[in-house]
């Protein structure tokens, strides 16, 4: 992975990431503040805009290639450029920001980095930096095969979609294949909108070709001839980036007539979403991509029958055809040891809200929630006690510290009453209001519902009037009653699980978290709601 460096002609190579999260903290300053201060030395600089390593409390992560490996330094500012090269920044000195080898960090060491093994490593944008680290191996190796042995290498690697409902990639590829019509679709579901997810836009952003190169592999498996990555509009690096990797692989005929002679046609395009949650659902995101309004269709039929235009379409998330070139250039068995039971391979935790260090941890299913908030998060930022995880996304459960050591698989978070998700992770301490964040959920859900379904459009608006109540101490027990039906009915009746899901949130708020629905006065008092009235039983 790093590049050693001589005295002399070499250049030094220093990597500065390009990620949008790195940029906002200022990492273009910071690179700029690089470029001048070198150009005035007599020893020749290359800067890199790579990836982010996943690191975010660190960024801007600067690195520079030494002859033991690359060393990182962070977080920098532009202000400590001057000191930086003063301290031997070139040849890796010492200085209060110096990190040591980067691989060789503990939050780093000790994942399994496969979907992420190049992201934070490579130029994004450089083909000959994508080969050189393993890039179009996994195409190369679908090209020689029949598209049925394509599909049954997925299926056997025990891949599931990455987007959240975890259905198994290689039953979708099958479907699709098996279908007779000539004109196919492959999509790219990269609508990533639950709060606390950010793997997909450093995927898009990091090492747009190895999203390219799964798409491929995936027309290839199911006979399709185009496909669309649909992202959202608040993305516009992602954006972006795909567009330019996009012509660089057309350029160099891994996208187009004839891919690297292999008698493959396979185009794609970048669409952008108009920001609606909603099309994050497979079937409203196929409305959007048609032109019209995203609204949820009735399943059956489902896409990989009649999806965009009516035709057989393979709709997966970023991670889930990410991870399809590893697969196919290392095997399924490589991919299926890792993982517990039916979650194989690995999935990307991110770490987000009022956490210490929040970042990317790519590792394989089975880790426990309390080994990812403490051994890599580092606790909270503010100090305090870690209450409650939301796991998940808006429409995921609260997770109590007494179901911290749940294991990070699909099927030990169902039997939980939870849900993986797209793996984010949102922390709050103990200053957490949970019956306002029970609200948030009804009222998220009544804001981007489509308004197909009356469970989902009127179940949601009528949520946030029974949580006020119940709150303000108004018939309590009744209301309580009422909110546990109407979370029955917008569970089995909405269309989608933008409703269906909504129901979550609110139930393991009250199971875990019942006393921050009592009523409390001005004073902290706290009083037990009856249908009667309300008698104070003490203060907090």
């Amino acid at each position: 992975m790093s590049e050693p460096t001589t005295p002399g002609d070499t250049p030094v190579t220093l990597y500065v990431p390009r990620d949008s999260a790195a940029r906002s903290v200022g990492a273009d300053a910071v690179a700029d503040a690089l470029l001048r201060a070198t150009a005035r030395g007599d020893r020749p600089v290359e800067l890199v805009r790579n990836g982010s390593r996943g690191m975010l409390w660190l960024e801007t992560l600067v690195e520079v290639a030494t002859p033991e490996g690359r060393v990182g330094y962070g977080p920098v500012a532009p202000s400590d450029v001057e000191d930086l090269l003063a301290a031997g920044l070139l040849d890796g000195g010492d200085h209060p920001l110096r990190l040591g080898l980067v691989e060789e960090l503990p939050w780093l060491a000790r994942q399994n980095r496969v979907t992420f093994a190049r992201i934070g490593v490579t130029d994004p944008l450089s083909t000959e930096d994508y080969v050189r680290h393993g890039g179009l191996e996994g195409l190369r190796t679908a090209l020689r095969l029949p598209p049925a042995e394509v599909v049954d290498t997925v299926t056997e690697s025990g891949l599931r979609g990455r987007g959240g409902a975890g259905f198994p990639a290689g039953v979708k590829w099958k479907t699709v294949a098996g279908c007779a019509d000539e004109l196919k679709f492959v999509c790219c579901n990269a609508d990533e909108g639950d709060s606390g997810t950010f793997a997909d836009r450093m995927v898009m952003e990091g090492d747009p070709f190895m999203l390219i190169e799964g798409m491929t592999i995936a027309a290839h498996a199911v006979g399709a001839r185009e496909g669309y990555f649909y992202i959202r509009s608040e993305y516009p690096d992602a954006v972006a980036t795909m567009r330019t990797a996009i012509e660089i692989a057309r350029a160099h005929n891994w996208l187009g007539e004839d891919i690297l002679g292999s008698g493959l046609t396979f185009d794609l395009h970048v669409r952008v979403g108009a920001g609606a949650y909603i099309c994050g659902e497979e079937t409203s995101m196929l409305e959007s991509l048609e032109g019209k309004r995203g609204t949820v269709r009735p399943k059956p039929p489902i896409p990989a029958v009649e999806g965009l235009f009516g035709k057989p379409t393979v709709v997966n998330n970023v991670l889930t055809l990410a991870t399809v070139p590893v697969i196919l250039a290392h095997g399924a068995r490589a991919y299926q040891e890792l993982g517990t039971g039916r979650s194989r391979g690995t999935q990307v935790f991110q770490l987000g809200g009022n956490i210490a260090r929040g970042g990317i941890v790519e590792t394989a299913f089975g880790i426990t929630l309390r080994e990812l908030l403490e051994e890599y998060g580092g606790g909270t930022f503010s100090g305090r006690p870690v209450r409650t995880v939301q796991v998940g996304g808006p429409l995921g459960a609260y997770l109590p510290e007494s179901q911290f050591d749940l294991p990070m698989d699909y099927e030990a978070f169902a039997e939980a009453g939870a849900m993986l998700g797209h793996g984010g992770l949102v922390v709050f301490d103990d200053t957490v209001d949970m019956a306002a964040q029970a609200r948030f959920a009804m009222e998220f859900c009544s804001v981007e519902s489509c308004g197909k379904c009356t469970p989902c459009r009127i179940g949601s608006v009528r949520g946030v009037e029974v949580i006020d109540r119940i709150v303000a101490g108004e018939d309590r027990d009744d209301n309580l009653a009422v909110l546990e039906d109407l979370c029955d009915l917008m569970t089995d009746g909405s269309l989608c699980a933008m409703g269906g899901l909504t129901p979550m949130p609110v139930r393991s708020a009250i199971t875990h978290f019942s006393d921050d629905f009592l009523v409390r006065d001005t004073r902290g008092a706290v009083h037990t709601a009856h249908p009667g009235g309300t008698r104070t039983e003490g203060t907090t």
